[in-house]
């Protein structure tokens, strides 16, 4: 029936991401990838990024390139119907969002963007390539007892040759692949660019790799009569490739705005490829070779000079952040220079092991918070991924959330990088990253990469485990906020106030089980006490008892926590299970309101501990002191099995 909307999978939490992100009129567009809701916001601050990673379906989020970018996982496209249904915005292609996301970009961010635009539909030809190549390094390089695999078997001679026309194709001719992603990119003729492509690498040309080893007098050239042109091809080279692709898209945008349409299929195509062509040759290509030589050398240089420990450590520990900037995409196009120029590259190795660092933090950070279901959906394919070579569902789903993971795997992938640096271990392609990286190490390496791997998974792991019990690089947040809360009453005038408030006062089990100090709690905001201290019980029975005497002045919306107010101003929160918020207050039937004066005899709540159980949560009863400022001690008098009612600590408030 037209104007009805039948509520959908996620039409509540589609609902929250809407009002959180700033309302409607905060978006300007909204789309999705694979995994991720993609918005381009008028204003980001007024995007409430922690009510936002409370949303039960919501796995994090970054902004990058001008998007506000929420990971939702493979479910996306189900979220984003209901988010459209929900808040009436029609959603845009991501071409229109990437424009739209341009316009809040600066220059420096507009280049960045673009490469990564030129780069990106590449990859999946460099890894493979990478892969290929790597293998063929097992072949052909590593030696068993005197002699190499094909020297050994003429079936594997046979494959390694045959596996090098797929690498040729993939490395030699990396021009053609960037002058199509350019014109792709730009909206012009993408067959143009191929055609361009090929005249930068074609059989006529002198390979570039053998220039530097031919004399100047057997260059071959074209013989003009008045002017001769040097036939030099551009095999593998990266920024010769970019200009003449920029100038070809440029030149044909121009053509097509200038030449009536009627004749614009002949004369388009002839006015930007013949003078891009020419130019590649005479100019652009010289100038590119160059440039992109000056790069390379100044790069090589100081990853072999006598301070090149210091250049991988600094460029391992930098290259995590560098990602999040989009500026990672930059080492692609100079790695691919560095491989034309030595033939190798030692920039490759430290960005396979800051892949490597960045899992073992995640990795670290699922062994810290185990029994998280929701937090498992992310970190255990996060970890995966990194050790695979993609990183940015460990670092925006997971370590940048923390911190500490991330600095940690920073600092793990720096000295990491500065071990491989100092024994100038170097890549014969870019390949994979993560830990199939090591088949793209030259085989000599291969003992030392394996150290420097085991560097990047032990030190990030450590350092994760360490900076969370001391409390160091630390961002984590709060979990759950009331949504209903009745102003502080004077004391309470019932007969069962604490005659003296700045003695002692007693806390009691909210139910039968085992009594455990906060910090063993499996949920990194209480356990690092980051809302206070206090105490949990694992309880046995669903019957659930005030933890003090005082008065209720909020309860949650879910049901899943309760808040008091003491005769001395003590706050205390009792939270029943962990992440039991994404339950929506199904297995929580309350007994009290808000204003009830309780005591510990004071039944709250029946809670249905299977229906916890079966949907992944923890069934804990944290009791916790919200205001710690206002006490000057606390005491767990017992631990292990409790029965409710049982006092359990006491707490001496400041005078």
């Amino acid at each position: 029936m037209k104007g009805v909307y039948f509520m959908g999978k996620y039409s509540e939490d589609a609902k929250q991401l809407l009002e959180y992100v700033g309302g409607k009129e905060n978006i300007s567009a909204v789309t999705h990838c694979v995994t991720r809701m993609r918005f381009v916001l008028v204003d980001d601050s007024k995007a409430d990024k922690e009510a936002i990673e409370d949303i039960p379906s919501v796995k994090g989020m970054f902004t990058n390139a001008g998007q506000f970018q929420v990971i939702i996982g493979n479910d996306v496209s189900t979220f984003y119907n209901d988010f459209t249904a929900i808040s009436g915005i029609e959603g845009v292609s991501k071409d229109e969002a990437k424009s739209m996301a341009k316009s809040k970009q600066n220059p420096v961010q507009k280049a960045i963007a673009v490469l990564a635009e030129i780069f990106t539909p590449l990859l999946p030809a460099i890894i493979i390539g990478g892969l290929i190549l790597g293998f063929r390094n097992v072949l052909g390089d590593i030696d068993f007892g005197g002699k190499t695999i094909v020297e050994m078997s003429q079936f594997w001679t046979g494959v390694n040759d045959f596996l090098w026309l797929i690498g040729e194709a993939i490395f030699h001719f990396l021009p053609v692949g960037i002058v199509w992603s350019i014109t792709k990119k730009m909206g012009t003729t993408q067959i143009l660019g191929i055609v361009l492509g090929i005249t930068l690498v074609s059989p006529q040309l002198l390979n570039a790799y053998s220039v530097a080893s031919t004399a100047a007098k057997d260059i071959p050239f074209w013989d003009f009569g008045f002017i001769h042109i040097d036939k030099i091809g551009y095999q593998a080279q990266v920024i010769p490739a970019m200009l003449a692709g920029f100038m070809l898209a440029y030149l044909e945008r121009w053509a097509r705005k200038h030449i009536p349409e009627v004749v614009s299929m002949i004369f388009v195509p002839l006015i930007a490829l013949v003078p891009t062509v020419i130019a590649a040759h005479v100019i652009l290509g010289p100038i590119g070779w160059t440039v992109g030589s000056w790069i390379s050398a100044a790069v090589n240089a100081g990853l072999t000079s006598s301070i090149s420990w210091l250049f991988g450590a600094v460029f391992g520990f930098v290259y995590a952040p560098l990602v999040i900037t989009g500026l990672h995409h930059t080492t692609l196009a100079i790695d691919s220079q560095l491989i034309a120029d030595f033939h190798s590259t030692n920039l490759w190795p430290m960005i396979a092991l800051s892949n490597i660092a960045q899992g073992s933090a995640v990795l670290a950070v699922y062994f810290l918070h185990k029994g998280n279901k929701k937090e498992e959906q992310v970190s255990i394919p996060a970890t995966i991924s990194a050790y695979l070579g993609v990183t940015e569902p460990a670092m925006f789903g997971i370590n940048l959330k923390y911190l500490y993971p991330f600095i940690a795997a920073m600092i793990g992938s720096g000295v990491a990088g500065m071990f491989v640096t100092i024994f100038g271990v170097r890549a014969n392609s870019i390949g994979v990253g993560g830990l199939p990286g090591i088949l793209s190490i030259q085989s000599k390496y291969w003992l030392i990469f394996l150290v420097a791997m085991a560097i990047a998974i032990v030190i990030p792991f450590l350092l994760t485990m360490f900076f969370r019990r001391a409390n160091i690089f630390n961002k984590i947040d709060r979990v759950g906020a009331a949504t209903t809360v009745n102003p502080i009453k004077e004391q309470p005038t019932s007969s069962a106030s604490i005659a003296d408030t700045n003695k002692g006062i007693n806390f009691f089990a909210p139910a039968d089980g085992e009594l455990i100090p906060i910090s063993e709690v499996d949920d990194p905001a209480f356990a690092q006490k980051t809302m206070g201290d206090g105490f949990a019980v694992k309880p046995t029975t669903g019957e659930v008892y005030s933890p003090v005497t005082g008065e209720i002045i909020s309860i949650f919306e879910t049901k899943h926590a309760i808040g008091y107010q003491l005769d001395n101003g003590l706050e205390v929160l009792l939270h029943m299970g962990i992440d039991t918020v994404e339950l929506n207050g199904e297995p929580f039937t309350l007994k009290v309101k808000i204003g009830d004066f309780v005591k510990p005899e004071t039944k709250l709540a029946h809670i249905d501990l299977e229906k916890i159980t079966a949907a992944g949560k923890g069934t804990d009863l944290i009791v916790v002191i919200t205001n710690m400022e206002k006490v000057k001690t606390f005491t767990l008098e017992t631990s292990g099995q409790v029965k409710a009612r049982q006092e359990v600590a006491s707490v001496e408030v400041q005078e």
